[in-house]
């Protein structure tokens, strides 16, 4: 059974975007290219569309604005997955060019990669088979601070304290 990702960020963020509206449900092709003209995202330099992205607890695939926080996009539910999507778009295809699980409000593991190629394959879109680029998130059990683990140091940037090598979110 795959993990639920509730809630862990500030609540401060969770209550000021509260009324916002939750990500669009995508099911197929058409629903995302309905958002993408919608929404008018525009591709940048390298012909990349930004979004943030949940899997809803149905396992289907939601998107909003990229400087849309992933808790307003998932509606406040828990999720399966949670991070940043980029698109590239032609006449004949959209597909995933890249994709993290960057959410500071979920803080969800790269193990979580499998519900996110489920939610792609049902709609479906052409992906690259992993994220592209994985965090890894701990919360410090001496001060409590969420820390993302870079380069393997397992340690708390705010106190210092060792943080544990299993997910305790």
């Amino acid at each position: 059974m795959a993990r639920t990702y509730k809630y862990v960020g500030s609540d401060d963020i969770r209550l000021q975007v509260a009324g916002f509206p939750v990500g669009t449900q995508i099911k197929s092709v058409g629903d995302l290219e309905t958002w993408l003209a919608q929404s008018k995202q525009k591709p940048n330099n390298w012909g990349i569309m930004a979004a943030t992205f949940v899997v809803d607890e149905e396992g289907y695939l939601r998107i909003a604005d990229r400087h849309s926080e992933h808790v307003a996009c998932a509606g406040g539910q828990p999720v399966l997955s949670a991070g940043e999507i980029f698109f590239t778009y032609s006449d004949q295809e959209i597909e995933v060019a890249e994709i993290s699980n960057q959410s500071t409000g979920f803080c969800p593991e790269p193990e979580s990669w499998p519900q996110v190629a489920l939610a792609l394959a049902q709609i479906p879109l052409s992906h690259p088979g992993k994220f592209t680029t994985e965090f890894i998130f701990r919360r410090c059990p001496a001060c409590g601070q969420a820390n993302v683990v870079k380069e393997c140091l397992f340690l708390c940037a705010v106190c210092g304290t060792e943080l544990p090598e299993y997910w305790n979110f």
